[in-house]
């Protein structure tokens, strides 16, 4: 957890970079992104897509775990960075890259993991590819 602090506390800019995301493969390989804010708000990309892409053009297709982590912004009482859960539409993009993905969830004391089909129960299934084919 510490890495990705350390990663956001590096990046962060109000309005701009507040979410940071690190993916772990199963080779020990960690790869990271942050959040990307766009004027437009659709156009704004999560840390976690970020991050998956770049464990995906390295190669990596073994993917174990996915942790997030949220700077608060200087107006908020709160000052320390907090783990949060990839929101909902990461938790579709995620499961179909990595399907045993567990999410790191907890506070500072009290760390756990969670599956994340779990966290998804009625994920989308569609038609693209095969849904076992996680190598390309």
């Amino acid at each position: 957890m510490e890495h990705t602090r350390g990663v956001i506390r590096g990046r962060y800019a109000e309005n701009r970079h507040q979410i940071a995301a690190s993916l772990l493969a199963a080779d020990g390989r960690v790869f990271s992104g942050i959040h990307l804010e766009a004027m437009v708000g659709r156009a704004s990309v999560c840390a976690e897509a970020v991050a998956l892409g770049k464990a995906r053009e390295a190669g990596a297709t073994d993917l174990r775990y996915v942790l997030s982590v949220r700077h608060p912004k200087p107006s908020e009482a709160a000052r320390e960075i907090k783990l949060v859960p990839p929101c909902g539409l990461c938790r579709e993009l995620l499961l179909d890259y990595g399907q045993d993905l567990q999410v790191v969830l907890g506070g500072e004391d009290e760390l756990r993991s969670e599956s994340l089909s779990q966290m998804l129960p009625h994920k989308y299934v569609g038609t693209k590819w095969a849904a076992v084919d996680q190598s390309r």
